[in-house]
């Protein structure tokens, strides 16, 4: 029988205080895996707060991913929350910033770049050293449909996200033959606190994307519960290197 389940695993979500990286950590928690949500803001106490239940309970770790000089600390703080064993890490802390090319800012590329690429890339280099020496372990990064294609306004995003999708097969060349599969969910729109009021702000714009979507609708936060289980789970071993798009149909139309 395929084994979807995580009981007994133990997992890092990144960005995890919030939208779609914290709908995901609650299905790695209802599939049974022990869990450290990691984020940079204050909410990420409430929200382990809220995933706690009596029999399991729900670690966080407050922490700048783009500290490189404390990014071993926050690792290891993660590490001894979770009983000295990591099996999965979901790397999904990410920002954005929408601003015509010509005018786009120096400081904001470079921020953009450090948590969305180059976080991902140390994240998973101090979890995946001990990941190879235990010789098992799952990461997931979250990329994009800007993995795939340019968008407008937002080149530093569609710069690191272009770079999730290449970094995760990278790794994987390097890490799958150790018994550490790297693979990635390209999440296609999405309905999220930064796109809910989109309908009201640009009708037009939310009428022309959602036409695009063979399945008709925008994604919502569960719709990723399934691949990011999945690609977590015994049941995707074979799997590593693969950028999965979660997005109703866009990229085929």
């Amino acid at each position: 029988m395929v084994n979807f389940s995580l009981k007994g695993k133990t997992a890092i979500v990144t960005g995890a205080a919030q939208g779609l990286c914290n709908a995901i950590a609650q299905a790695y928690h209802d599939a049974g895996a022990v869990i450290v949500l990691v984020d940079v803001c204050d909410k990420v106490k409430d929200a382990a707060q809220a995933m706690s239940s009596e029999d399991a309970p729900v670690y966080y770790a407050q922490g700048d991913l783009t500290d490189t000089e404390n990014l071993q600390n926050l690792v290891n703080e993660c590490e001894e929350k979770l009983g000295g064993h990591i099996d999965i890490l979901l790397n999904g802390a990410g920002i954005q910033f929408r601003c015509n090319a010509e005018d786009f800012p120096e400081d904001r590329w470079d921020s953009i770049i450090r948590i969305n690429l180059s976080s991902v890339f140390f994240m998973a280099q101090k979890v995946g050293r001990k990941m190879i020496k235990q010789g098992y372990g799952k990461i997931i990064n979250i990329a994009s449909m800007c993995s795939f294609f340019g968008s407008t306004m937002i080149p530093a995003y569609t710069a690191s996200k272009g770079g999730v999708a290449q970094l995760t097969k990278a790794l994987s060349n390097e890490w799958a033959c150790k018994g550490v599969t790297v693979n990635a969910i390209a999440p296609g729109y999405m309905i999220t606190k930064l796109t809910e009021n989109m309908k009201e702000v640009n009708p037009k714009g939310y009428e022309e994307i959602t036409g695009r979507i063979p399945i008709g609708r925008w994604g919502e936060p569960g719709d990723l519960d399934g691949i990011s289980v999945f690609l977590a789970s015994d049941a995707s071993a074979y799997i590593s290197g693969a950028v999965i798009p979660v997005d109703g149909g866009y990229l085929g139309k």
